[in-house]
């Protein structure tokens, strides 16, 4: 066999869960693996364990992209910040013109800007790619969002497309965009998936204190509503720990564990970059707050024995009355879906990237932690308005919600009856009015700022021209 018979495809710098995974599912599509961990002990056992995979070991990254064909392709699996470009100034002096570094961890959508604009002035190509889907989407098909250069995504689409995840739409990858698009797209997946995991976790909530019903019961609801148009991998998962019981005291396994969630980040990126752009997403700052709250939890317990609540015994839970809490999480999953998508276009508007959409929606559809039966109303929304900035104004979603959002009121205010805490619901129906409303108050607001601050305001008798008031009486 010539030497040229043995260069491997593609490359992998990272054999932790989801790099080993992905390098298995690269391999299990026909192309040959090449492939470095720094822990040798790691890149040994990955070896030994799938000895009868098409992957190979090299014992230094400096032998990498010998052992790969032309343009190289080599995914980074490593974590985010400072380690990125470590590999990356290990690798630059070591690749040739038109090879291909592929970032495919949580990186900030502004360094992978900044490393991509670095690499194509050495003309080597670096892609920013957002995989979702977890280890078990890594092994067998995750979402995959690659930015970068067109050039990049051409050389990387025959294996991109083969280890995919696919839906009727096809694989679930596409060129999402230039330079940070791709990770910019996962940041904001990454912000939905906080609220709709929010908005799950308060409907339990809800369900709990509000109608007492526990979790075998509501593994049991949840179960039957995945059935229907909140099918979706969170409904899924939410159905099945709540099924779970700990082994130890036969309790509901989830009723054994702290109510204190951690973050990776992610959702606060997701905040921050519309909060930087003047972008409304309370949907996900609610979230991002809910989970801060969750970690005070001593705060809490001292609070809890000091500050009184309303006590009331829990609500009949009918079929008629479990239907409105199941239309109010449908109706503050869109909005929350929708604020996402907007915030997608805003920025790549803003940046010149061409995000289109219903390409988003296309390749969350499967192997992704997002996908919901809800994204192929999204999908035939873009296709209906490909340039909407607000798929909540295009059809199917006004006549929705206009037959969802009497529950979401109705839920927001058994909740606050109960003393529950919804802050999500609460926050996705703001949004909604707000958007619905012609006048808002913030003239009130302007005046204020003027009476105290001279910040000027614009009468509606005389748009485009700043004025300001005598406010003294």
């Amino acid at each position: 066999m010539s030497a040229e018979q043995t260069l491997a495809d593609f490359g992998v710098v990272g054999l932790g869960t989801m790099g080993s995974n992905v390098a298995l599912n690269v391999a299990d599509n026909g192309f040959e693996v090449a492939c470095w961990n720094r822990d040798p002990e790691v890149q040994r056992a990955f070896l030994s364990a799938n000895a009868g995979a098409r992957v190979v070991g090299v014992p230094s990254l400096r032998e990498l992209p010998a052992r790969l064909s032309r343009p190289r392709r080599i995914l980074l699996m490593v974590t985010a910040g400072k380690p990125v470009d470590l590999v990356m100034a290990d690798l630059a002096a070591l690749l040739e013109l038109g090879d291909i570094v592929i970032d495919g961890g949580n990186s900030r959508f502004e360094d992978t800007r900044r490393r991509e604009a670095e690499w194509r002035a050495k003309g080597l190509h670096f892609v920013g790619m957002g995989v979702s889907g977890g280890a078990e989407g890594a092994r067998h098909g995750p979402s995959l969002m690659p930015g970068g250069s067109a050039e990049a995504y051409a050389a990387l689409a025959p294996i991109l497309e083969k280890i995919a995840a696919r839906s009727d739409s096809g694989p679930c990858v596409t060129h999402v965009g230039p330079d940070g698009a791709g990770h910019f797209v996962k940041t904001v997946h990454n912000g939905i998936e906080y609220a709709d995991m929010q908005l799950l976790a308060e409907t339990y909530d809800l369900l709990r204190r509000g109608f007492g019903l526990g979790a075998p019961r509501q593994a049991e609801l949840f179960a039957r509503w995945n059935e229907g148009p909140l099918e979706s991998f969170l409904v899924e998962v939410t159905a099945r720990v709540l099924a779970v019981r700990d082994t130890a005291t036969e309790d509901p396994l989830v009723e054994r564990i702290v109510d204190s969630a951690g973050q990776k980040g992610t959702g606060r990126w997701t905040v921050m970059a519309a909060l930087e752009r003047g972008i409304a997403v309370p949907s996900m700052s609610a979230a991002v707050d809910a989970r801060v709250l969750s970690s005070e939890k001593p705060e809490r317990v001292v609070a809890s024995r000091i500050l009184d609540g309303p006590r009331r015994d829990p609500l009949p839970a009918d079929d008629a009355t479990l239907q409105f809490v199941h239309d109010a999480l449908l109706a503050a999953r869109v909005l929350a879906f929708a604020q996402g998508f907007r915030l997608i276009r805003l920025v790549s508007d803003e940046l010149e990237w061409g995000i289109r959409g219903g390409e988003v929606a296309r390749i969350w559809k499967a192997g992704c932690i997002l996908r919901a039966r809800l994204l192929d109303r999204i999908l035939g929304a873009f296709e209906e308005a490909p340039d909407t900035r607000n798929f909540a104004l295009v059809a199917p979603f006004p006549g929705d919600l206009a037959r969802l959002v009497p529950a979401l009121r109705r839920a927001l205010a058994l909740a606050q009856t109960c003393g529950v805490p919804t802050p999500v619901f609460a926050a996705s129906l703001a949004w909604y009015d707000s958007i619905r409303s012609a006048r808002l108050p913030q003239n009130l607001t302007q005046a204020q700022r003027d009476a105290f601050g001279a910040h000027g305001f614009e009468r509606i008798d005389q748009l485009g021209v700043e004025v300001h008031a005598d406010w003294s009486l």
